[in-house]
């Protein structure tokens, strides 16, 4: 119901336009440049083109960011990284108030452009909202509703705003980009950027920082550019800061070192659960099973991750999960571990095999070798992966869990004997 509905929106909202088709003396362009939200989605912000007909005083709102939860298979398309996007239309008043109630920022930046690229764009924009085009396939850096409306700044000033920027380097890469925006959210920080790869961490310039709302605004506000007469022109003719939200964490300037903060985490989790091997050490049941039950949800827990990640790099169209290091280390071979660390938990060690205590070591031993793998290979130029945070969240773990001393003499006498001598 609601997809019809939206969908007879546009197309009364094209026949009005169509019909009274505005000139470019009377129209008015503006860029809408949105802050952060509250839901994952909307951490990064958000930007819409307005387009204001002073001839009818009416003002419309193009948004490029618009997706349907309730579209035909829209979480298996999501998973599968085939994210159908489109662009709508509404009246530019109801929509700001939607980002009044949601306590975001919101700048408007008024554009200093000659009618007939007004008149343009206006009909540029009037064609993305038909029905044959409003969809489009989304990708979170390169195809975006801030990449869109920074496409349509490159044509209003005839190709001179991307020549000026795209062989401009910028300061950071997508991931430093990202992790400016969800610092605040340790998880999701690091749920993120754990499955995005290193294509990702290649250098890009500025013209790339446009994937971010808050990047084309600061980039348009100081742009000069020459029309098509020959006249120097600055392309923001005035900013108005419309709302300020409140209580919101600011987007850094520059990102945070996180793998301190991840570091940290892991080496008091680690002497948490140490505590329970040392108890089990001095032949106390209780830290045998809390030994074993904390090793089974750490396995679990990577375990299941490292699946998604397999499977983002394998089956998906995700481009930006691929090539990822974390795949070395954080396998799906980990879910082996929860069903025999439950056994290591309620079992006595002279009633479960042996086997069990041994294959448990070896898959973290293994875990252990896989980080000091990804870190070595970064001594060769492909592999420049920025993920010293994953890394420093497993080893202490994974060193813990192949070293523990319960039966680790036996452990190491099996399969390295020369130890014995």
């Amino acid at each position: 119901m609601i997809k019809k509905v939206a969908f007879l929106l546009i197309l009364i909202f094209a026949l009005a336009f169509t019909a009274f088709a505005a000139n470019g003396e009377d129209l008015t362009l503006k860029v809408a440049v949105m802050g952060p939200g509250d839901e994952l989605y909307f951490w990064w912000g958000h930007l819409a083109l307005i387009i204001e007909d002073n001839k009818t005083n009416n003002s419309y709102f193009f948004d490029y960011g618009i997706f349907d939860f309730d579209q035909d298979n829209f979480f298996y398309n999501f998973a599968f990284g085939r994210l159908l996007y489109c662009c709508g239309i509404s009246y530019t008043d109801r929509s700001l108030n939607a980002y009044y109630k949601t306590n975001r920022d919101i700048i408007i930046y008024t554009l200093d452009v000659p009618p007939e690229k007004k008149e343009e764009i206006y009909n540029f924009a009037m064609t993305n909202i038909l029905p044959e085009n409003k969809d489009y396939y989304y990708h979170h850096f390169r195809d975006n509703c801030s990449t869109r409306i920074r496409d349509i700044m490159d044509t209003v000033t005839e190709g001179q705003f991307k020549k000026q920027f795209e062989n401009k380097k910028s300061e950071f890469t997508l991931r430093q980009h990202v992790r400016r925006h969800t610092y605040f959210s340790p998880v999701g920080d690091w749920f993120l950027n754990f499955l995005m790869g290193q294509v990702i961490d290649t250098p890009i310039t500025v013209w790339d920082d446009m994937f971010l709302p808050s990047e084309v605004g600061k980039y348009i506000g100081n742009f000069w550019y020459t029309d098509g007469s020959g006249k120097l022109r600055r392309l923001v003719s005035s900013i108005e800061t419309l709302n300020i939200a409140r209580d919101r964490p600011p987007v850094l300037d520059k990102p945070l070192k996180q793998w301190v903060r991840q570091l940290c985490f892991s080496l008091a989790l680690t002497v948490f659960i140490g505590f329970f091997f040392f108890l089990y050490s001095k032949n106390i049941k209780a830290g045998r099973v809390l030994a074993g039950i904390s090793m089974s949800l750490c396995a679990f827990f990577f375990g299941v991750f490292g699946l998604l990640l397999y499977f983002m790099n394998l089956f998906t169209n995700h481009d930006y999960t691929f090539q990822n290091a974390n795949m070395i280390f954080c396998t799906p071979l980990l879910l082996v571990l929860f069903p025999t660390s439950i056994i290591f938990a309620f079992t006595r060690k002279e009633k479960r095999l042996l086997k069990c205590d041994h294959l448990i070591r070896i898959i973290w031993l293994l875990t252990v070798l896989g980080v000091f793998i990804s870190m070595i290979i970064k001594i060769f130029p492909k592999f420049y992966q920025d993920n010293l945070t994953d890394q420093m969240l497993m080893l202490p773990l994974a060193l813990l869990f192949t070293f523990q001393p319960v039966g680790l003499k036996e452990f190491l006498y099996k399969y390295f004997p020369f130890l014995k001598k």
